[in-house]
């Protein structure tokens, strides 16, 4: 990065170089350097600023010098080199004016590439680049853990306890935070919404080093009952009226005091966040100890690495099996199985969009490299063709400075308007770009065509001048060494070789985007097929928010309700069948209990398995099919006499080689004995990609505490009306509980299309791509063979005068086309076969070096090349030898 710097420094003037040159280097490194401390879009911006201070620097010295030298003496010349610069560009308007159809080719294809790479980076400078708008982000970590053998999951959240001795490591990191977030109902009085929220402790905004725009930050000893709220929220709910400080609304079911309000552009974990409502973790006797699933960050200090965080998590975990009284299983977990994983923040809360960001990234960029080598093809061609007015140029005193200065003049005019084209492009392609992105995007929301974008824009159009203009540029300077009767010979036999190769790049570029969009289009067709367990089809989803209600304490009154408001439902026109669960599949996760078979006394007796409850026909609404015994009825759900249904698997775990149906099992968490009266295939809860988890399944009110109730269950409807029941819904919702916010609407199918939009993007953002390289390719190596005709239109003509057939002549042609596409290829699915690993995080049940994608594709871009040659070899055998040899 800084060698371009440097380069842009040399440039200057003699005088001003000597005297400021190093001084203006050292200023840029010491600036980037601080830039790179807090983030990577900082340091982008850091870096376009400079190199367009120093762009801006060169011209303006050379026009008016500012600095004269020790000595006293002029630095002359600079004024004469711009007036000389001017006249060149004059010049060149006025040629590229009298070519228009060679101007908009390149400028369109150019404008074209630049466009979607602006656009790409509008979203990747808000998305990747810093998805944490905080200071020095690369120090704040994500800790989870895994415990191999144990049968929980590979990755796993941490715990209270543990969150507890992190904090205690002073050494290691400056501060230590829990977060997450959940949707809970927010009441004013005007207004009731179900709204995301976050409960996180209070060193988390310490952690980040945020502070509030308004009002304070919420302390320990608030205890829970202090929020913050986001600058959104303070808009769109309060108008932004700061008398708000201090007032009390109910959230969560409880009074709570509003005390700040955070920063616009604020949102962690992520930008949907309203409030806060941050809680200290404290170690008293109500801590529960075992309870995974915490999210731990925290801030490492200056100087510590990555690498050495994870054994001292791992050591700091055993000392909880004598600070705490934990059970035999918990504590072999500690001791024996626990591993520390720790990762960048950042990745962690970019998730599944990292991947495909880079993706796009990298397919874009290789889009514009085609492009560039497309037109310097064109004007390498177009050089070519003016080597007569290039050599008499130079025969009447032009030097090579002279001759390259009036090319890159040229190439600046189309670089500059292709710039100007890109900007519209990405204006357009940004709105598209971001419908298509994934839902819940980290800074999606922010991605727009503003300073940024546009300075990329204009780094991208100097560096397409500087890609396109080299070639080109160098062959009309070589001019000068060639004399005005052998000029076109003379440098068309050294272009050769370079037309050839820009033509073998492109190629091997394309097959690589080509590729890459063959096996993400195969992991997509394998992941429709996936039978996940139940049907997506036809499937209203939707929930209340019941459960701050009044008259919603006891269980019972609160499985009531739901039981009558499905009666409801059904009574809609064309409603089939209705349905509740705790978690719907796709949508949410599941906790987890150790649940042990009755009479098994082992240490580590019992499996790890998630747990849900359900209510109504939910498994004939979903299509989960009922493998033995029976669903539940409304009795199981009113007076729970300690049932239960299994999953497939989880039948399989509690009683291997065992009739299930009958059987008891306990879990610790509940005390309680469940008898089961059913069991039903396995579904894959979380998405198509993850293996089924085992589940059991629960009633709405469980035997053992009759003031329990579900938080707010989802119904599941199934009509053939199912994407447009959502308003009749609501009004029924409404006359049903009046204050209680509907929210969390779907239908099967949207969140199933949900479930793969990352390997959708990615593939459409690879598929585009790929279709403008293969477009580009084509073109390229069809431009290249028809120039190649038209050059040795006089050669063909002799050809077929002395009795070669038409045949003959259009094999010769194919065969040099096909040669160069032969090279490419083999050049591609060698870089392609490298750099495949990289969509492996998005490959589904396809190797990454799959052969039948490697080997179509080639086919298909062979086949391609063979059409682009054969349309020129055609124009070649048509050739007429007598008017041929009479123009000659």
């Amino acid at each position: 990065m800084i060698g371009i710097v440097r380069f842009l420094v040399r440039l200057l003037p003699r005088p001003f170089r000597e005297e400021f040159g190093d001084e203006v280097v050292a200023q840029a490194e010491t600036e980037l350097t601080r830039a790179r401390a807090v983030s990577g879009s900082a340091l982008w911006r850091a870096y376009v600023t400079t190199v367009a201070d120093l762009v801006w620097s060169n011209i303006a010295e050379r026009w008016r010098p500012s600095w004269f030298g020790r000595t006293g003496v002029v630095f002359t010349g600079g004024g004469e080199g711009m007036e000389q610069w001017i006249r060149d560009l004059r010049w060149a308007a006025r040629s590229l004016r009298s070519s228009g159809g060679f101007a908009v080719t390149v400028v369109m294809v150019l404008g074209l590439a630049i466009g979607v790479n602006t656009a790409i980076f509008a979203v990747v400078d808000e998305v990747l680049l810093n998805p944490l708008e905080v200071e020095e982000p690369g120090r704040l970590v994500h800790i989870t853990a895994s415990a191999p053998g144990s049968g929980l999951p590979d990755e796993f959240g941490s715990s209270a306890e543990l969150y507890l001795q992190y904090s205690e490591l002073d050494d290691l990191f400056e501060s230590v935070a829990t977060y997450n977030w959940f949707t809970a109902t927010f009441r004013t009085p005007d207004r009731t919404e179900r709204v995301p929220m976050s409960a996180p402790t209070p060193s988390l905004f310490r952690m980040l080093g945020a502070e509030p725009a308004l009002g304070r930050l919420p302390v320990a000893d608030d205890e829970g009952m202090a929020v913050v709220l986001s600058h959104s929220a303070f808009q769109d709910w309060f108008g932004g009226d700061e008398r708000i400080l201090g007032r009390s609304y109910e959230i969560m079911g409880d009074s709570r005091s509003i005390v700040g309000v955070m920063p616009e552009g604020f949102g962690f974990p992520n930008e949907r966040v309203l409030l806060w409502i941050p809680e200290e973790i404290r170690d008293d006797g109500d801590l529960e100890v075992g309870r995974f699933g915490v999210n731990v960050a925290a801030r490492l200090r200056p100087g510590i690495s990555m690498d050495a965080v994870p054994p001292r998590l791992e050591a700091a975990a055993r000392l909880v099996t004598e600070r705490y009284d934990v059970s035999a299983n918990y504590e072999r977990l500690l001791l024996e199985q626990h591993r520390a994983i720790v990762r960048p923040l950042a990745d962690e809360i970019m998730g599944d969009v990292a991947t495909p960001a880079r993706i796009m990234l990298g397919a874009v960029l290789i889009v514009l490299l085609i492009a560039c080598a497309n037109v310097t093809n064109l004007l390498m061609v177009r050089a070519e063709r003016r080597q007569g007015d290039f050599a008499v140029r130079s025969a009447i005193g032009a030097g090579r400075n002279d001759l390259a200065r009036a090319q890159l003049a040229e190439v600046s005019l189309l670089a500059a308007a292709a710039g100007a084209v890109a900007v519209g492009v990405a204006w357009v392609s940004l709105p598209a770009l971001v419908s298509a992105a994934p839902p819940n995007t980290p800074g999606l929301s922010g991605a727009s065509i503003g300073v940024g974008a546009l300075a990329a824009t204009f780094v991208l159009s100097v560096a397409s001048a500087f890609l396109c203009g080299a070639l080109p540029t160098l062959r009309s300077a070589a001019t000068t060494a060639v004399g005005v009767g052998s000029a076109g010979r003379g440098v068309s036999r050294r272009s050769r070789w370079g037309r050839d190769g820009l033509v073998v790049l492109q190629t091997a570029m394309a097959l690589v985007l080509l590729v890459g969009s063959g096996l993400l289009m195969r992991s997509f067709q394998q992941l429709r097929a996936v039978d996940p367990g139940y049907d997506v089809d036809e499937v209203f989803t939707f929930q209340i928010a019941i459960e701050d209600e009044p008259g919603m304490e006891m269980g019972t009154d609160f499985a009531r309700f739901h039981l009558d408001f499905m009666d409801q439902l059904r009574a809609l026109p064309q409603v089939e069948r209705v349905g509740l669960v705790n978690n719907v599949p796709l949508d949410e996760g599941v906790g987890s209990t150790r649940f042990v078979a009755e009479g098994d006394i082992a240490e580590d007796a019992g499996s790890q398995l998630g747990r849900t409850w359900v209510g109504g026909d939910y498994f004939d609404v979903m299509g989960i099919a009922l493998l033995e015994g029976r669903a539940f009825d409304e009795r199981d759900h009113l007076e729970n006499p300690g049932f239960a249904i299994l999953s497939r698997t989880a039948a399989q775990l509690l009683f291997p080689g065992e009739d299930p149906i009958g059987r008891r099992f306990t879990w610790p968490e509940g005390e309680s004995i469940e008898t089961v009266i059913g069991v039903v295939e396995d579904v894959m809860q979380y998405s198509y990609r993850d293996e089924v988890q085992p589940l059991v399944y629960l009633p709405m009110v469980l035997q053992w505490d009759e003031e329990w109730g579900l938080s707010s269950p989802a119904y599941v409807v199934k009509s053939p009306r199912a994407a447009d029941l959502a308003p009749e819904v609501r009004e029924l919702a409404r006359a049903a509980a009046p204050t209680a916010p509907m929210y969390s609407v779907f239908t099967m199918q949207g969140l199933a299309a949900d479930s793969m939009v990352s390997l959708s993007f990615a593939l459409l953002v690879l598929g585009v791509a790929s279709a403008l390289a293969l477009m580009l390719g084509t073109v390229g190596l069809y431009g290249v063979l028809s120039y190649v005709v038209a050059q040795r239109s006089r050669e063909i003509g002799v050809r077929m005068a002395l009795g070669a057939e038409a045949e003959r002549v259009q094999r010769m042609v194919v065969t040099r086309g096909m040669r160069v596409v032969a090279l490419g290829v083999g050049i591609g699915l060698v870089v392609a076969w490298l750099s495949a690993e990289t969509l492996s995080a998005l490959l589904f049940e396809v190797q990454s070096a799959d052969a039948t994608t490697f080997a179509v594709v080639s086919a298909a871009l062979v086949a391609v090349g063979m059409l682009a040659s054969y349309v020129p070899a055609r124009r070649a055998s048509l050739i007429d030898p007598v008017e041929t040899l009479r123009d000659g």
